[in-house]
């Protein structure tokens, strides 16, 4: 079966005892930590139109083994809760599997561990189905969905076969939010718009929204992806960005999902850390990066294709006809090191353009705006640099 290598290397426990419907093509797993709101999202997916596959809902009811008596509590009385909700939420399609609580060991304990445990299940249940193309769907415990949610997701994935994984459109909760949360939130998504459409103007053919609560990956691509990090925040990016070098990563934007614009500090970084920081005037979100940091890497990589088979003299003098930006970061993250190792591997340029974007990949690329911004840029007011944006790409 697809995944016996996989599973068998991962060395996972079975969370879920009772045999799949072989009728299931889509699983959604939510991971849930001392969590308020996870029955909202429970009947939000129970409200969904329904798609001809069948659906299971993975609950990771989950936390540290070093949390507080409080949160264990907390979880506990959770689990109890859905377990006795649930019971109200049948249908014929949809099947809710509640979870734990699981504790995860603390050195790792966080959403990557905890949305990786849940996944790897899905992944073993579609191994039993023998089901490689099974849709498994991250979502979050305080997220809402559209009423077309399961369908859209199905019919995208019909409509696009050859996709490994999809992003989902997304629009963050906004009733009962103060003036200044509002405000905070509001411009956190331009943000996001405008950073997502600049990486597309450099000419970067992997931009992408990365938001846990809104992808989906077939349980084949997942498990060849080597399945989800354990990062304790962040997992979603570093998850994408990897995924769409084994293959493509489409958009649904045909649906939406919600997910809370609440404050948090239970990561170190990601929606509610920077809505708190905002909020505590430590972050100001009016600010971002100046655009014509991207304009300066729109130039190296207009120019990719001079980079095959050159020798390193030839690299010093091509960086030296970029932007001071762009060499400087170059030396500095020495990419001819990269580059050395990407011409080696190489045998036609077609070869060479393609896989350029493995070695200045979203990671390097973030690594080289925050290089600019210390050592040349200001972070700028973020209207304008929309503004200019649109004028560039007019």
């Amino acid at each position: 079966m697809f995944a016996n290598k996989y599973l068998q290397k991962q060395n996972r426990k079975t969370l879920i005892s009772r045999t799949p419907s072989s009728e299931v093509g889509i699983s959604i797993v939510i991971p849930c930590i001392r969590e308020p709101n996870i029955l909202q999202t429970l009947e939000s997916l129970n409200s969904c139109n329904l798609p001809t596959q069948k659906v299971e809902i993975i609950v990771l009811i989950n936390h540290s083994e070093t949390a507080s008596e409080d949160i264990k509590e907390f979880n506990y009385k959770t689990k109890t809760e859905l377990e006795n909700s649930v019971l109200t939420l049948k249908n014929n399609k949809l099947s809710f599997n509640i979870i734990g609580p699981i504790e995860l060991q603390k050195k790792w304990a966080g959403a990557g561990l905890a949305r990786k445990n849940g996944m790897d299940e899905a992944v073993r249940r579609f191994n039993i189905l023998e089901k490689p193309k099974g849709i498994i769907v991250s979502l979050d415990a305080d997220t809402l969905v559209a009423k077309n949610y399961l369908v859209e997701i199905e019919n995208h994935f019909k409509q696009n076969p050859k996709n490994v994984g999809a992003t989902i459109s997304f629009e963050h909760q906004k009733n009962g939010l103060n003036n200044k949360q509002l405000e905070g939130i509001l411009l956190y998504e331009k943000y996001l718009e405008y950073y997502k459409n600049a990486l597309d103007f450099t000419g970067y053919p992997y931009s992408m929204f990365t938001v846990g609560s809104a992808f989906a990956v077939t349980a084949e691509a997942y498990v060849k992806r080597g399945g989800m990090n354990r990062r304790q925040a962040g997992e979603d990016f570093y998850f994408l960005q990897n995924l769409v070098q084994i293959g493509a990563v489409g958009e649904i934007s045909t649906t939406k999902v919600y997910p809370s614009a609440r404050l948090s500090d239970r990561v170190p970084f990601g929606t509610g850390p920077i809505l708190q920081k905002w909020m505590n005037g430590e972050e100001d979100l009016t600010l971002t990066y100046n655009l014509q940091s991207f304009i300066d890497l729109k130039e190296l990589f207009d120019i990719k294709e001079k980079f095959y088979k050159i020798y390193e003299a030839d690299f010093t003098k091509i960086i030296f006809g970029l932007p001071k930006t762009v060499e400087q970061f170059l030396k500095d993250d020495n990419f001819w090191d990269d580059l050395n190792d990407l011409n080696k591997n190489c045998s036609t340029i077609k070869t060479f353009e393609n896989r350029f974007f493995q070695k200045f990949n979203a990671f390097k690329i973030l690594r080289y705006l925050n290089f600019a911004h210390k050592y040349f840029y200001e972070k700028v007011d973020l209207t304008v640099q929309i503004e200019k944006l649109n004028n560039e790409n007019r």
